[in-house]
């Protein structure tokens, strides 16, 4: 079950034991994410040379690969990350930017799939739908499908590959293939500021790397990114000031908001 007191619970291991998320990023969510990890209680680390990558690993507590800005060496740093964390045992989030737009970002999100393993996944409807190999298109990095018409996919997705599923959108759907969670909370203003998905991909691992039940963790982990974003809306007056706010809200996220705030 995913209430208000088992978010809050994970939102204080994560604060207390701060831990170190790997991430194989996109140039333009770095900084984003870097300062969203680090003001929920995790710590960042951009690391992306396919010579230290697999190094690099042997101190995180999670991976998070995203496929935002692909180059052939990224790919590379990708794979080898993935199978490093894999052997470690850590867990590995997988953010599918883009997935059926072009057929390079269908091959190399094929190649992360079958190599990496993802404990979690986590896209919106569009690229769900393409990565369940579903005859959808994507328009660039924006979602042309909603949540719940992805549900299928993401059910089909996540059973053929062991993995938690996660979609955003107005509304976040999260399955293991069996069972499904919604949070309601969010921001209509979110979606106006880049790099949003990419955050809630970020934030997913820093979640997973305390809670080893990928289910409740990517549930938690999305609960806290709407929270955040309704509560730096009611204080921004735009996409600009929103993106300060929400780094704000995170820093000072209590039991009392999430208790407040969270949608059953």
């Amino acid at each position: 079950m995913i209430d208000a007191k088992s978010i809050s619970t994970d939102l204080k291991a994560v604060r207390e034991q701060s831990p170190l998320v790997h991430n194989i990023t996109n140039y333009v969510v770095m900084n984003n994410t870097a300062n969203a990890l680090l003001a929920v209680g995790a710590s960042p680390v951009m690391a992306h040379a396919p010579e230290e990558v697999a190094d690099m690993i042997q101190i995180a507590s999670a991976l998070v690969i995203n496929m935002g800005t692909l180059s052939r060496h990224w790919v590379d740093a990708m794979l080898l990350a993935g199978k490093a964390a894999r052997g470690k045992g850590i867990p590995v989030v997988f953010d599918p930017v883009g997935v059926g737009a072009t057929p390079y970002r269908n091959e190399v999100a094929a190649q992360i799939l079958e190599q990496c393993r993802p404990d979690i996944i986590r896209g919106n409807g569009s690229e769900i739908m393409a990565l369940a190999n579903t005859k959808t298109r994507t328009k660039g990095v924006d979602s042309i499908m909603t949540s719940r018409s992805a549900l299928d996919s993401a059910k089909e997705l996540a059973s053929q590959n062991g993995a938690v599923v996660v979609i955003s959108g107005p509304e976040d759907l999260i399955t293991d293939g069996t069972h499904v969670h919604t949070i309601k909370n969010g921001s209509l203003l979110m979606p106006k500021v880049t790099g949003m998905g990419c955050t809630a991909t970020a934030l997913t691992g820093a979640f997973a790397a305390v809670n080893s039940d990928a289910l409740k963790a990517a549930a938690h982990a999305m609960a806290v990114m709407g929270i955040a974003g309704e509560l730096a809306t009611k204080k921004s007056s735009g996409p600009g000031s929103l993106q300060l706010q929400f780094i704000d809200m995170l820093y000072q996220l209590s039991e009392a908001d999430i208790a407040q705030i969270f949608l059953p």
